[in-house]
């Protein structure tokens, strides 16, 4: 039978470590966690758990994803990346042994992602299924897009498959710490912007109304861009609670859908405004700007 191994990336994430390396020894012959040089014992915790840890500085999450696609000392067929606050079910894990010895002739697979929010399954608002690109051959040329945001996994040979069990997202730390991460994202979220703009996105994953789920979601995002800052996050926000039925999920679901909806696009979209007032549409002024306040070049 062919056999898996799989790779996390992590800082400080002693929360959610164990879980996370518990759930992947279901199916893994081999865990291999990227530590961004943590801080609290998630290193430790990761070795107790039957992982080998490497690290490797953080530039950005692509950055880390290719770093452990080309460096790892993967033997195994097949290689999956997960998120330490993500876990396996013991359904998916059997499903992913049936689909691997059935060896149906894929290449890659694709793998719902369920969010849980606040012990809540955020099920409404067209979050729920989330396609992702979690399992590959090890011989099938993959790479994760060079982007700060929304960065998917790339294959160049073969043909896909999609399984029906989830991954689960269950993060448990609290509200104050969703906001802090949010608030970078949204940074991050407003060079893309600014990269597209520039047309320094090329070698991505290209929009499709009609192609897969990331590449949908691509259109959608390029559709969002024509409409005017601040409005489009109040729009995004009444298509997602009420046309989507995110209000059916809950007490959770309106912290979920308003913060993750609404505010977070509105919080881009302030940082884009931000940085148009102090650099105007001046390519060169931006780029400097964003370079100067964050380190990162476009080019």
């Amino acid at each position: 039978m062919s056999t898996v191994s799989a790779f996390v990336l992590t800082f400080n994430e002693s929360l959610h470590i164990e879980r996370c390396i518990s759930s992947l020894s279901r199916i893994c012959k081999k865990v291999y966690v990227i530590d961004s040089y943590s801080t609290d014992n998630t290193v430790d915790i990761a070795v107790s758990a039957g992982a080998e840890v490497f690290q490797n500085s953080w530039v950005n999450h692509a950055n880390q994803v290719n770093w452990a696609i080309k460096n790892l000392p993967i033997e195994t067929e097949w290689v999956m990346r997960l998120d330490a606050d993500e876990y396996l079910t013991e359904e998916l894990a059997e499903e992913m042994k049936l689909a691997i010895k059935q060896n149906g002739g894929h290449t890659h697979y694709y793998i719902k992602r369920k969010v849980i929010f606040m012990g809540r399954w955020i099920k409404h608002g067209g979050y729920y299924p989330t396609w992702l690109l979690r399992l590959w051959r090890h011989d099938s040329s993959a790479s994760c897009e060079s982007r700060l945001m929304d960065e998917h996994i790339k294959v160049q040979v073969g043909s896909s498959g999609h399984l029906r069990e989830d991954i689960v997202d269950c993060n448990l730390n609290d509200l104050t710490w969703w906001i802090q991460k949010h608030n970078r994202y949204a940074t991050n979220e407003a060079i893309e912007v600014f990269k597209a703009l520039f047309k320094f996105n090329d070698d991505n994953i290209k929009p499709s109304l009609f192609g897969t789920q990331e590449r949908r979601k691509r259109w959608f995002k390029s559709l969002y861009a024509i409409f005017p800052l601040f409005v489009r996050p109040l729009c995004y926000f009444v298509y997602r609670y009420f046309l989507l039925a995110g209000f059916l999920d809950g007490k959770q679901g309106v912290v979920w859908h308003f913060m993750q909806g609404l505010w977070y696009r509105f919080l881009v979209d302030a940082k884009i405004f931000e940085i148009k007032l102090k650099c105007g549409d001046s390519e060169t002024l931006i780029k400097k700007y964003i370079f100067e306040k964050w380190g990162v070049k476009i080019e």
